[in-house]
């Protein structure tokens, strides 16, 4: 069984399959959080510090810092502490989850949207970075937020400009990929730009994934890796989801489209001859131990994938028929079985309600369900689901009974309160983890 994640389990764990679904997303949680991840992948042996199986040596290495952003910035650094111990001269994290930390000054930041601390946060980590020398070991802590977390706007940028911008990004159902594009033409650290600014500094990235595909330059934005997109491709973007951005924020990115403004680094650029990167947990490590629970009650488990995207409504429906396929034929596998996914489907906003993907998810399966042996549950691993205060919902065929009212809470995308009417949202608060969303199906037997 998981650690306890999740508030409230008397309420939730009502039935044995919804025990199983809570067991099983709660040990996928722990298993991507700083502390384990940290302790099973980082080591220092006198002068030879090892990180996921590479070694460095400090013989002449005058200062260490860590430097970096996001959900769990803070609770990687405290993981990193102990074990590098007086080695550690500082460092600055920002993010919205602060953990106690010995060395590292911790800036609390805000997630989804930035704001002026995390404006201030950002500021720091930046002046540090510029002033590691040659001799100075760079661990740079990335993980999923770092991008809302580290804004770091350009100086003809405001943060007003970069918090509408975001805004309108968030809700317009571009992809994260697309949605970074722009966020890296807009900020002084994304895109590779850190390493950029810590040069000639040796940089060490410790990066927890939470985008599909583990692609480097996206997750976070990239602040220690090439960057091939360019000004041009933000634009791309805004006109293809027709999204309204202040003028400003159109200006700045024409003038880059146009040659006045340098593009991020590229590939091959000499500042990243001294730059390494490693990805220490992703949504497949969650996944991998939620299964192994999901094993030990008796279920037969099956990863479908860990690079589910689109939109969560739609998702939701195909995970149901393979649930559905399960029972009527056995296939992909028999029941008692739990299908696990996990990935980042979005949402496009089209009503002013409240909600965020997972809940979509789960209002939207729980419209398809018609066979109690079916139980689902969808989080977002950090704890936050949208812009709301739950990590997700759980449901089954008893828990939306007005399917009209159902079906209008999408249409608004305002499922919240039809969740929180039926008891069925999933609270945990911060988790400490940021490995993407995780989503279970339960086929009883």
């Amino acid at each position: 069984m998981g650690a306890l994640v999740f508030d409230n389990r008397s309420a939730d764990a009502t039935t044995p399959a919804r025990t199983v679904a809570l067991d099983s997303l709660e040990a996928g949680i722990e298993a991507a959080h700083p502390r384990r991840v940290i302790r099973e992948s980082v080591s220092l042996d006198g002068d030879v510090l090892t990180i996921a199986g590479e070694s460095y040596d400090l013989t002449d290495v005058d200062e260490l810092v860590v430097l970096g952003g996001g959900n769990a910035a803070a609770h990687v650094a405290a993981a990193l502490e102990p074990i590098v111990g007086d080695r550690l001269a500082g460092g600055v994290v920002v993010t919205d989850d602060p953990t106690e930390t010995d060395r590292v000054t911790v800036h609390r930041g805000d997630h989804p949207v930035p704001s002026q601390r995390g404006v201030d946060g950002a500021t720091a980590v930046r002046e540090a970075a510029e002033a590691a020398s040659e001799s100075t070991l760079v661990l740079a802590v990335i993980t999923g937020g770092a991008s809302a977390l580290l804004p770091a706007p350009t100086a003809d940028i405001s943060l007003d400009d970069l918090q509408a911008t975001t805004n309108a990004l968030l809700e317009s159902g571009a992809t994260i990929h697309e949605i970074n594009a722009v966020r890296k033409h807009l900020s002084a650290l994304k895109g590779g730009q850190l390493a950029r600014i810590a040069a000639p500094a040796t940089v060490v990235s410790l990066i927890f994934s939470d985008v599909v595909g583990n692609d480097l330059s996206v997750i976070g934005s990239g602040p220690t890796v090439p960057d091939e997109s360019t000004y041009a491709d933000a634009l791309t973007v805004l006109s293809a989801y027709d999204v309204t951005v202040p003028d400003a924020v159109k200006t700045h990115l024409k003038r880059g489209a146009n040659g006045d403004l340098a593009e991020t680094p590229r590939a091959g650029d000499s500042i990243f001859e001294r730059v390494s990167n490693h990805i220490l947990a992703d949504n497949f490590t969650a996944l991998s131990a939620a299964s192994d629970v999901a094993e030990s009650h008796g279920f037969t488990p099956l990863i479908l994938s860990s690079s589910v995207r689109g939109e969560a409504r739609e998702a939701a429906k195909s995970h149901v028929a393979v649930a559905e396929e399960v029972l009527a034929t056995g296939n992909p596998l028999s029941a008692p079985a739990v299908l696990l996914a996990g990935g980042e489907c979005t949402v496009t906003v089209r009503g002013d309600g409240e909600g965020g993907p997972s809940q979509e998810f789960c209002v939207s399966a729980a419209l398809e369900l018609d066979d109690e042996r079916i139980t689902v549950a969808a989080v977002d691993s950090d704890g936050i689901d949208g812009a709301t205060d739950v990590a997700g919902a759980i449901v089954d065929t008893g828990t939306i009974t007005d399917r009209a009212a159902g079906a209008r809470a999408l249409r608004e995308n305002d499922v919240y309160p039809l969740l929180a009417e039926a008891g069925a949202h999933l609270h945990s608060g911060a988790t400490g983890t940021n490995v993407n969303d995780l989503r279970i199906v339960v086929v009883d037997a």
